[in-house]
């Protein structure tokens, strides 16, 4: 089998996701739907311009976002390339149990300025739109 016929699944919740502004590194991927994690998360905006899980033992919630199929091609050319220095490869724990690849914030990025816990916003697609002057 070659390596662009190897699928990882790799759940997305920030700009990846559709409509969002780096959704164009998943372009040919299989979008298996939208999911949640496991309540093990907090979820954070760095800077307003991306979000970032990070895994908690207490205090967690479900975070929501999409789950596609990539090759390792796809994940090494196009999506890794995109993500910003605060964030990195990890594994993570969906609702159902199961586990998924996913871009996760490093530790030394919690202190940093303009870092905001957006735990309980509903998602970046929700924080991103209260973020939107209501007329």
């Amino acid at each position: 089998m070659k390596e662009n016929e190897l699928k990882l699944r790799m759940f997305v919740n920030g700009q990846a996701m559709s409509g969002g502004s780096t959704n164009f590194a998943l372009e040919g991927a299989t979008f298996l739907g939208k999911v949640k994690t496991a309540a093990n998360y907090r979820f954070y905006s760095v800077r307003d311009e991306f979000p970032g899980l990070f895994p908690v033992r207490d205090g967690g919630a479900k975070i929501p976002g999409e789950l596609y199929d990539v090759s390792y091609a796809q994940l090494r050319d196009r999506l890794l390339p995109s993500e910003p220095g605060e964030l990195e490869l990890t594994v993570i724990e969906l609702e159902d149990g199961s586990g998924s690849l996913s871009m996760c914030l490093i530790e030394s990025a919690i202190s940093l300025p303009a870092v905001v816990d957006i735990t309980v916003s509903g998602g970046w697609l929700a924080y991103c739109e209260s973020l939107q002057p209501k007329l």
